[in-house]
């Protein structure tokens, strides 16, 4: 199944935007689906619901991270490189998106952020699943031309 359809039903079923891109790919990072969902659990709703750093964005900067990220904190040849494939995908994301930043992107204040249960009205209003499907595919286009190793 093609990871952006993967990443919208999870997202569908009521996982956060990142756990929903992060669980999509855990056939690539080699995680279990309860792995990846724990794992990725606290970067939803712009960062713990802060409206921050979009959560399907930072979703894909962990895959990146997994995938492609450097171990040796005095390699600046290899965190440069890091930094410039997420500010790659950052422009690609904006591009489509307009922000990587979850209440630009929702059009919400950062303060009086209220969870409610999941209805069917509100997959009709936010964009959520579109951006878990614009991570999802922006990181498989990223990894068909840069196989992981």
């Amino acid at each position: 199944m093609e990871h952006s359809i993967k990443a919208a039903e999870y997202f569908i079923q009521g996982y956060n935007c990142a756990q929903a891109v992060y669980m999509a790919f855990a056939d690539l990072t080699g995680e279990t689906e309860l792995d990846a969902a724990k794992v990725s659990s606290t970067f939803g709703g712009g960062i713990g619901g802060l409206r921050e750093v979009c959560g399907a964005f930072g979703g894909l900067t962990m895959v990146v991270g997994k995938l492609y990220g450097y171990t040796d904190p005095k390699d600046d040849a290899e965190k440069k490189r890091v930094y410039g494939i997420i500010q790659s995908m950052a422009d690609n994301f904006k591009a489509e998106a307009q922000s990587v930043i979850c209440r630009e992107i929702l059009k919400v204040p950062a303060e009086g952020i209220v969870l409610r249960p999941e209805e069917e009205k509100y997959y009709n209003i936010r964009p959520c699943a579109r951006m878990v499907m614009l991570a999802s595919r922006i990181l498989d286009e990223y990894i068909a031309q840069n196989p992981v190793k």
